[in-house]
């Protein structure tokens, strides 16, 4: 992956850099015949079109739209084009229109256009989406997805139409894409929340912009990259075990040990030199069997977590805690210790009803907890990932990680992950993180840098795990491939 696509930019600043470009004296249409020619190669690099329907927008994205059914037309594939409105007279779109019809083409009414293709290209909205695509347009994102439906492929021009260009959402119908090639700046949007799934494999062409045109646009966010997992020292041949650093996981509830035991593994095969699991008594003896390497501790009443805490390095509190009295009581002791501290699961709801502060931790909620931490919804919160994850970092402190497709990490600039899978959404892997993030501290020593780790750590061995599929994905495969993703050089 390029450099230029790891930066991640909004629909506004996208936009501000095209006007860059052209004022540098790049004219629009000149970007806009590059703009096409690069979404012709990446249908090309497919078997060669034969049949394309296109869906014009009035806007730009329309003229892309116009300049692509061209080039499919000289190579001889037979082309169909359906606009949606006219482009604004004297415009770039409007000159890529009339370039089409003067090569002989022909516009379908609004409801005539073909769908029976072996590609179909969305250049409805792009980065222009405002709100719920209605009507018409509606109507053309649903024929679109169900000509994909019927064996066709989809190529978006920019960001499939129906997907917020910004923050990944899509709150009405939208184009799912095969392939989604975008231009000048990333899309922040094409890397979160509905976004991974709507625009399929992704593709950049910066489109020959200059560098200086970059010059003083932060990005929003961007990509985390693999090769940052090698940034993990390799140990020394003198090494022993308390120079790797000591987890201690507080959780596993009466029928919640598994959640425990998930997290302790984790922290084992991510390198911890020791791992300790407090929980309750009953289940002690049952989770030393499951996993011997575990220091196991039952725990009756809080104040015996104290020597545990003082040992620990780093502590995660939260997989299988509970709601309960017990919960509360080691809950309220763990939060009263100033100790480095991974929060995550049930523990996070007891943050929400019991908010605090403080620097030294890492708070790692999915969505659902993450509206409780802010008291929203969790649809609310899948609207705006990246704002939801400096919200929660600003009102709580530490570092956040919102989990999920495209995970969201607080920090400067923010970083989002685009590795991992959906065999992963299965019980048990946020505990595996919670157990990684926590070995990954205790042996790095900053919670930043252990949170960027662990996530990548996290979903590049889920990755691995599912190279011989994902349905039925464990985390357990995962935990048992971190040790090949964790030293990979």
């Amino acid at each position: 992956m390029t450099e230029p696509m790891r930066a991640l930019y909004d629909a506004e600043q996208v936009r501000e850099l095209d006007r860059r470009a052209i004022a540098g004296g790049i004219a629009g249409y000149v970007l806009m015949q590059r703009a096409a020619h690069a979404c012709w190669q990446a249908m090309q690099a497919q078997p060669q079109p034969r049949r394309v329907t296109v869906f014009c927008g009035p806007g730009n994205n329309g003229g892309d739209g116009y300049e692509i059914a061209r080039l499919a037309r000289v190579a001889g594939a037979q082309v169909s084009v359906h606009a949606l409105g006219d482009p604004r007279p004297g415009s770039d779109a409007a000159t890529a229109k009339q370039a089409w019809l003067d090569d002989g083409g022909s516009v379908a009414p609004e409801n005539g256009a073909s769908t029976d293709a072996d590609w179909i290209v969305d250049a409805l909205l792009g980065t222009g989406l405002g709100r719920a695509p209605q009507d018409a347009m509606q109507a053309a994102i649903e024929s679109i997805n169900a000509a994909r439906e019927r064996g066709g492929r989809v190529l978006a021009v920019d960001v499939p139409s129906g997907l917020d260009a910004s923050s990944g959402h899509a709150p009405g119908a939208c184009v799912r894409a095969d392939v989604t090639v975008s231009f000048i700046g990333s899309k922040l949007g094409l890397w979160t929340g509905r976004g991974p799934e709507m625009a399929g494999q992704r593709v950049f062409d910066a489109l020959g912009v200059p560098d200086e045109v970059y010059a003083g646009v932060a990005p929003r966010a961007r990509l985390q990259s693999a090769d940052a997992l090698r940034q993990l020292a390799r140990r020394p041949r003198d090494a022993h075990k308390n120079l790797s650093g000591h987890v201690l996981i507080v959780g596993g509830n009466l029928g919640m040990g598994g959640a425990a035991l998930l997290a302790g593994r984790a922290a084992l095969r991510s390198g911890a030199g020791l791992v300790s699991v407090a929980t309750r008594r009953e289940q002690a003896a049952a989770l030393t069997a499951a996993q011997p390497e575990l220091m196991v501790h039952g725990i009756d009443r809080p104040e015996q977590l104290d020597p545990l805490l003082a040992r620990a390095t780093v502590t995660a509190l939260g997989p299988g805690l509970g709601q309960d009295e017990w919960a509360r009581a080691l809950y309220a002791r763990t939060i009263a210790d100033d100790g480095a501290l991974v929060v995550d699961a049930d523990a996070l709801n007891l943050l929400a009803r019991f908010p605090r502060a403080r620097p030294n931790w890492i708070l790692t909620p999915h969505p659902g907890e993450a509206g409780r931490l802010l008291q929203t919804s969790s649809a609310q919160v899948q609207a705006q990932r990246l704002q939801t994850t400096a919200q929660i970092a600003e009102r709580y402190g530490g570092v956040a990680v919102l989990k999920g497709a495209g995970t969201c990490l607080s920090g400067s600039p923010p970083q989002i992950c685009p590795y991992g899978n959906a065999g992963m959404a299965v019980a048990g892997m946020g505990d595996t993180l919670t157990g990684i993030v926590a070995a990954l501290w205790a042996q790095a020593g900053d919670p930043a840098l252990a949170a960027q780790l662990g996530v990548l750590a996290h979903a590049c061995a889920g990755d691995r795990a599912a190279r011989d599929g994902e349905r039925g994905l464990l985390p357990g495969d995962v935990i048992d491939a971190l040790r090949a993703t964790l030293d990979a050089r």
